[in-house]
């Protein structure tokens, strides 16, 4: 499939403010697990490119961190990263969350949705507009949502979908596989992801902190692959840290005796060893300390920001 002249190939960069439904949309369209999901906003902190196969294209999605208005290190590097993924790419989709949109028009999801519309514009970048968790709620007020944001900005589509039932995600698929260029496949039919194997399982591990830590544990705590052994029983030994903040934090994690950080251990585990498909021993460690503002771990997770404090913009389209 790879050599047949008549394939097409093409990157699909999905915007749009924190929790808007991302990561769901882009593990929906890729059929399997690739970026992780939380109750927590901003959980997507690096470009993560799913691989999806539609007819003869095959579509490399790229899940952005949310775009909101930066204050730490961390934060403007995520909003580079999503507005590098917006130029790098040969669509872009706007996804929008739109009952919170219509429930406070000038909340701060509707500001972050205007301020990458503002963006797009400026890099004159055409996109399609996606309105999602749709689930219950009328045409009839969707419908003006939809004009709404179709005067501030320019877009060539808008579907209407809900990213974790799956409604309306296939046309919007087959949009987006008409659309990307003529090519050659880079990528195996069988690869789902092009992510290293020590980075997605630290995303496994921080999913759980935040599935599990979500009322406890506020947005200060990642996750580090130290190592990576692979046994010869065919199974593999796996190292992390997680970095919190303060002490404090340190102790929700850990938990009275040891057994909150168990729990997190044993779960993390159990979805690795589903997804890698053999056993997995992991050791997990606890540290303290100012990761957020860490240049060397931003570039651990694949993030890198301007030494400029000024506020992070979307670049000039990158034409290929």
């Amino acid at each position: 499939m790879a050599g047949n002249t008549n394939t097409r190939f093409g990157f699909v960069a999905i915007l749009g403010a924190p929790n808007a439904g991302k990561s769901t949309l882009v593990n929906t369209l890729v059929g399997s697990k690739v970026s992780i999901v939380s109750r927590k906003v901003q959980t997507t902190r690096m470009r993560v490119r799913g691989v999806a196969i539609e007819g003869s294209s095959q579509i490399v999605f790229v899940d952005t961190p949310g775009i909101f208005a930066p204050k730490r290190k961390l934060d403007k590097a995520m909003v580079e990263a999503a507005w590098a993924g917006a130029a790098d790419a040969d669509l872009v989709v706007l996804l929008v969350d739109a009952p919170e949109l219509i429930a406070e028009p000038n909340g701060l999801a509707a500001k972050d949705t205007v301020r990458i519309i503002e963006g797009l514009k400026a890099a004159k970048r055409t996109a399609v507009l996606a309105l999602n968790k749709i689930d219950g709620m009328r045409r009839d007020q969707l419908l003006p949502l939809a004009e709404r944001l179709s005067k501030e900005g320019e877009f060539s589509d808008v579907f209407m979908i809900s990213a974790s039932k799956g409604d309306g995600t296939r046309a919007l698929l087959a949009h987006m596989a008409a659309a990307i260029p003529t090519g050659p496949w880079a990528y195996p039919e069988d690869q789902a992801a092009d992510i290293p194997l020590r980075l997605l399982a630290s995303e496994i591990t921080r999913e759980r902190i935040y599935d599990r830590l979500h009322q406890e544990l506020p947005y200060a705590s990642t996750v580090v692959t130290d190592q990576w052994v692979q046994k010869k029983d065919g199974s593999v030994r796996i190292d992390q840290t997680i970095f919190v903040e303060r002490d404090s934090q340190k102790a929700i994690v850990l938990g009275k005796g040891g057994a909150t950080i168990k729990l997190l251990g044993e779960s993390s585990r159990h979805e690795l060893e589903r997804l890698l498909g053999h056993g997995v021993h992991l050791f997990l460690h606890v540290k303290v300390g100012n990761w957020s503002e860490d240049p060397h771990h931003l570039r651990e997770v694949g993030l890198t920001h301007s030494a400029s404090d000024e506020p992070a913009k979307p670049p000039k389209q990158t034409r290929r």
